[in-house]
């Protein structure tokens, strides 16, 4: 039987709640699966037919050792998403590069945009951390040069209004072939906390939103197990890209019946 590592990080409070999905899947396709911290040094990760990276969600402060991990564990078997995504996909400079439509980006504290609203954050983060939203420029200024001082990438982004009732699209995506796509709520939307999180329904994206998010995985020559591609509105209703998600992204497994099998079957096709 092809066996794959499953790469997760230490999690007493057990938050990875589609590993099990995935790995039921998994079994059913043939392919045993088992979890594995990527940081455990004891792991042979040499045995595994492949290494899937997935709640790998500690790395953020230690995104360099991340990246030696994955170099090291693509030099001696298969890692999907592979190494070179990971690097390029953990810094979200990336955004300058996909030669899409995205959401408008300052990237330093100096000469900030007029906007009513801003949101700061780092480069290098995850699930909204260390992001904050306010009207306040002068403070929007601070937060970016706060970054700066400490090192770290700022980006000053417009607060836009539409996720609250347009929301945010994510389309995932398995192996290039479109699975499903899900609504998502707005993070710093007030009374929104991490307990509503990450919650979502199914839709059915727009054909805009399904040609764009198509573009982007089109300038990605690599394999890719998955890619979620999330695109939010701008006031003139056009599609643009807030995030392009290939190294770890909740993948709303559970929310659409089909999805753990057509990870597992898109898996397989990669083996």
């Amino acid at each position: 039987m092809t066996i794959c590592a499953y790469a997760t990080f230490a999690d007493p409070d057990g938050n990875d709640n589609e590993r099990d999905l995935a790995l039921a899947a998994w079994r059913e396709a043939g392919i045993e699966g088992r979890a594995e911290r990527w940081d455990d040094p004891g792991v042979d990760w040499s045995g595994y037919d492949a290494v899937v990276v997935r709640s790998v969600w500690d790395y953020i402060d230690r995104r360099e050792e991340f990246l030696a991990w994955a170099r090291r564990v693509e030099s001696v078997t298969r890692l999907l998403n592979p190494a070179s995504i990971l690097e390029a996909n953990t810094d979200k400079t990336y955004l300058r590069d996909l030669g899409v439509p995205t959401v408008p980006t300052h990237w330093s504290s100096r000469d900030l945009p007029h906007w009513p609203e801003y949101v700061v954050k780092p480069a290098v983060s995850a699930g909204a951390r260390d992001t904050v939203r306010t009207s306040d420029r002068q403070r929007a200024r601070e937060l970016a040069e706060a970054l700066e001082a400490a090192g770290r990438t700022p980006m000053v982004q417009p607060y836009l209004d539409m996720v609250e009732s347009e929301g945010e699209t994510s389309l995932l995506y398995f192996n290039r072939r479109f699975s499903h796509a899900v609504r998502r709520n707005p993070m710093l939307a007030p009374g929104m906390s991490a307990a509503d999180l990450p919650r979502a329904t199914l839709r059915t994206p727009a054909p805009d939103q399904v040609e764009l998010a198509e573009k982007v995985l089109s300038g990605i020559t690599a394999p890719l197990l998955y890619a979620r591609v999330d695109l939010v509105r701008l006031a003139d209703g056009s599609p643009v890209v807030i995030e392009l998600e290939l190294t770890e992204p909740y993948l709303f497994l559970a929310y659409e019946p089909g999805a753990p099998a057509s990870l597992a079957r898109a898996l397989r096709e990669l083996l």
